[in-house]
């Protein structure tokens, strides 16, 4: 254990000199010490048995043969090429076959007149004090190696958990350079008191005055097998202590040989806001995807390619991978081939580079690998982004939905599965107001067919998504702040990833045609209080004006444009329940297909002609709900070209000097809104 004093210095540099030596001074440096002990092992020896000291004139063929026989055993059993620092529990066992074998070569030397004999009390009493030695001195060195080698940058850590990962990853700690294992704590009153690899187990109420006394900087977390709930509340009493938590990986990522038990984390999130997943229903699960041809679109990005990590482990015939990004492609394809390998799965992986803006493309894919299970998970969802870009997000998310819907049913797909957003719910974005539309043009189109069925799966963040707010917070901690965090008030639903697909899924079993699913989402999360929990979790504090002196600020740059501070489920209240507990079916207006075809219709040619104006007026009179926040269009090219002036003609002045005031209007307008935007901000 490090002690800042000028002896310990001193002996951290002679284990240092040591620990530079070469392996074979080292094992030089072990034969000599046994060639002086062993021989002073059986001079005690001795001495025990006639109660004096024995003077070793006229034992020098005796001591000479413990020193041979104790060499010769020790190197047969490999001692002497045994990194000590990491010798463990079961060196134990080959010491005592060791010194067995060396005080048996002796009696044998004895018998053959190679030494003086020496009686079997003596011979026992040897092998005693030998052992202790040979065990005493090797475990001495390995706890000096592992104590008095620590730098004095090495993290003086808490293990919470004592159980088997804890007392592992104490060992494996002990061996390295950067933390020094002080203490464990734990919550079972039968190992308080105790000590494993030679620290105490303290209670957690013990934490806060051990943080103080024993100058710990992190608490680790070594409780991979505990339930989100029970590490929520570990650290919910954890966070007002201001030091570091980081965290063991999840039980299931050691099993899978995702995770190594030393690989420590920053806490997870999802035990900071999350609850226990209900385990998905094996029907369900299975009905859509087992022995199915199952195809994803989008499948590279963060939602889609989840569903297909699922999917491919609920055994469909064939699993068809469609993105436009090829480096996307190539990353998902890789993986879900590496999962087959190591799960002796057999499941045909088809990538295939692909735009579903590109319908004969989409139709031909449809057809020729006989899709019966469609998961539509492309799409643009970026509120910022889509409100730069309106033409093109209409288009990716409408169109290229009515697009694949229309191949589905031309090519009879059984079940047409959307990944909506509760960014649809009363929108006041173009992201959410385009994914709305997608919801009524699958309702539409339910209306057509009795083969294929239609829905959508709507529900809110995840987890470790491209433009989650996690990741961004993390990032910014580490860089010392500030914390940008758009209002003090703005409140989210959060859910992992692996959590919603596996719901996707389920939901997706359950359609009867143009069902609209919501997902319960648990308890909105407030975003600034994720932030501050995240900072304090990080081992830093807060700084605001009750706090001046703190690490980390949280700044508040606004709502966005189109941002609410709330997000909704449901349009009204009329749901009803189905037969998961964490899925709900929403009863919604819709509209006639034939006025959605007309709709579609009008849309398509503004959007050919690049009418940001009336394309999304016809968003607005489609999407009753929509209510954007501003009446100003913030598309970059719509904006642009206002600036591009025509020729005048019969010298218009007038006509000409209003077109100009006209387009340096919406240049001012779109420089403001710019301005008012430029901060970094996260999508939540």
């Amino acid at each position: 254990m490090y002690l800042s004093t000028p002896k310990t210095a001193l002996l951290s540099k002679a284990s240092q000199a040591v620990l530079k030596l070469s392996r074979p001074t080292k094992r030089l440096i072990m034969v000599g010490a046994d060639a002086v002990m062993l021989p002073l092992a059986l001079l005690l020896a001795l001495a025990l048995k006639f109660d004096r000291l024995v003077e070793p004139t006229g034992l020098g063929s005796l001591l000479t043969a413990a020193v041979a026989c104790g060499v010769a055993a020790f190197s047969l059993l490999g001692f002497y090429r045994a990194v000590i620092r990491f010798m463990g529990v079961k060196a134990i066992g080959r010491m005592i076959i060791g010194v067995t074998l060396a005080a048996l070569g002796l009696a044998f030397c004895g018998r053959l007149g190679l030494s003086s004999p020496a009686s079997g009390s003596v011979l026992t009493i040897y092998w005693a004090i030998a052992l202790l030695y040979v065990g005493g001195s090797r475990f001495l060195v390995r706890y000096f190696y592992l104590y008095g080698t620590k730098p004095r940058s090495a993290k003086r850590v808490a293990i919470y958990g004592a159980g088997e990962a804890g007392a592992r990853l104490s060992s494996v700690l002990m061996g390295g350079p950067d933390f020094e294992p002080v203490v464990f704590v734990d919550d079972r009153a039968a190992l308080q008191g105790s000590q494993i690899n030679g620290l105490g187990v303290y209670a957690p109420e013990d934490l806060p005055q051990l943080v103080v006394t024993r100058q710990i900087e992190r608490v680790l977390l070594a409780m991979p097998s505990a339930s989100h709930r029970r590490r929520r509340e570990v650290l919910s009493n954890l966070e007002p202590l201001s030091v570091h938590v980081q965290s063991l990986p999840d039980l299931s990522d050691i099993i899978s040989g995702k995770a190594r038990i030393d690989e420590l984390r920053e806490v997870d999130v999802c035990d900071l806001l999350g609850r226990d997943p209900v385990p998905p229903n094996p029907q369900l699960f299975a009905s859509c995807i087992c022995g199915k041809s199952v195809m994803v679109t989008g499948a590279g990005g963060s939602i889609g390619s989840e569903l297909c990590r699922q999917i491919l482990r609920v055994a469909p015939t064939r699993l068809v991978l469609f993105e436009m990004s090829e480096l996307a492609l190539y990353n998902i394809e890789r993986e879900l081939h590496e999962i087959t390998v190591r799960e002796e799965l057999e499941v045909e992986i088809v990538p295939l580079l692909g735009n579903a803006n590109d319908p004969d493309r989409v139709r031909e894919v449809l057809l020729a690998y006989a899709v019966q299970t469609l998961y539509h998970a492309a799409a643009y969802k970026h509120v910022p982004i889509v409100e730069h870009n309106v033409i093109r997000g209409i288009h990716n998310n409408v169109i290229c939905t009515l697009n694949t819907a229309h191949a589905a049913l031309e090519t009879g797909v059984e079940t047409f599965v959307l990944i909506s957003t509760d960014k649809a719910v009363n929108p006041s974005n173009v992201m959410g107001a385009t994914k709305r539309l997608a919801e009524l043009v699958l309702q539409g189109l339910q209306e057509r067919t009795a083969t294929t069925r239609f829905c959508m799966v709507r529900f809110g963040n995840v987890l470790g998504s491209s433009g989650s707010v996690v990741p961004l917070f993390q990032e910014q901690i580490r860089r010392g702040g500030p914390v940008t965090v758009t209002h003090p008030q703005v409140i989210r639903y959060f859910m992992t990833i692996p959590e919603a697909a596996q719901l996707v899924i389920q939901a997706g079993s359950m359609a009867k045609g143009g069902d609209v699913f919501v997902l319960d989402m648990g308890r909105p999360v407030r975003i600034d209080d994720l932030a501050r929990r995240m900072i304090n979790l990080m081992g830093l504090s807060v700084r605001d004006p009750g706090n001046p002196d703190g690490d980390i600020e949280i700044t508040y740059t606004g709502l966005r444009s189109a941002e609410k501070l709330f997000e909704e489920l449901l349009i009204g209240n009329n749901i009803t329940k189905t037969d998961h507990s964490m899925i709900m079916r929403a009863m919604e207006h819709s509209i006639p297909w034939s006025r959605m075809a007309q709709i579609l219709e009008n849309l398509q040619s503004a959007l050919q002609s690049s009418d940001c104006g009336r394309a999304l007026g016809i968003l607005r009179e489609a999407v009753a709900e929509y209510r954007p926040d501003a009446d100003d269009i913030r598309d970059y090219v719509w904006a642009r070209k206002a600036i591009a002036l025509p020729a005048a003609s019969d010298n218009k002045v007038a006509d000409l000097a209003t077109k100009r005031r006209h387009a340096e209007g919406s240049v001012h307008s779109l420089q403001k809104w710019r301005r008012d935007n430029l901060a970094a901000r996260p999508e939540v």
